[in-house]
């Protein structure tokens, strides 16, 4: 069976969702996306508790494993044992990626945001643990998802296909509309949140972004 780091090499469609959705409708969205074809989810609440996070947990621990796909969460590397979960995203703000790492613990996945090229730079110049296993790229659109974070546009997404080392994906306002010129400007990999969260039909719409970057379905185990 795939360990984590071999399955975060070959995902391709990330899907963030909150976890204070109706535990029925979370399920079903959940199940939706990756029957479509992503093959990451991440819990993301920024305003919710503990007793919140650890009870939507298991709902996303069991739809991935379903799938075969990995479960983050967000900003709580001190949560990640406790929720079963295969990492923890970061952001610039929050706890430096070596700190996360040690509180996740060692096989734990570690991702880091970044929003400039001197971000980028610095994540890859970054040795040992406060090294990132994969970096977030954007937002290449404004998104409401990230208020007040300006938009870091396509050039960003050139900068990081021609540069980074380290495995990335392009998140901010991606949908199935404009995917194609995210893939045209180097991208292999994305982050959503609104294009499948809202979508009349979730596992249609992740099925075309999974489409349009080029990918077959993923693989389940």
């Amino acid at each position: 069976m795939p360990n984590p780091t071999d399955k975060l090499e070959r995902s391709r469609l990330y899907f963030v969702c909150e976890g204070g959705e109706d535990g029925e409708r979370l399920e079903n969205l959940l199940e939706a996306a990756l029957a479509g074809g992503a093959d990451l989810i991440q819990l993301r609440d920024k305003d919710a508790d503990d007793d919140r996070l650890l009870a939507a947990a298991p709902l996303f621990r069991a739809a991935a494993d379903r799938h075969g796909a990995l479960f983050l969460i967000n900003d709580r590397p001190d949560l990640v044992a406790a929720c079963a979960a295969d990492g923890v995203h970061v952001g610039q703000d929050d706890i430096p990626v070596a700190e996360a790492r040690a509180l996740a613990g060692a096989e734990a996945i570690v991702g880091l945001s970044t929003h400039s090229p001197p971000q980028l730079r610095a994540a890859n110049d970054a040795g040992g643990d406060a090294r990132p296993d994969y970096i977030s790229v954007g937002p290449v659109w404004a998104t409401p998802t990230k208020p007040g974070r300006p938009a870091a546009g396509l050039g960003y997404v050139e900068k990081a296909a021609k540069d980074s080392e380290i495995p990335w994906f392009a998140i901010g306002g991606i949908e199935p509309g404009n995917l194609a010129r995210v893939v045209a400007a180097g991208a292999t990999r994305v982050v959503v949140v609104r294009a499948i969260r809202d979508a009349d039909s979730p596992e249609a719409v992740a099925a075309s972004l999974r489409h349009g970057l080029g990918a077959g379905r993923p693989e389940i185990g």
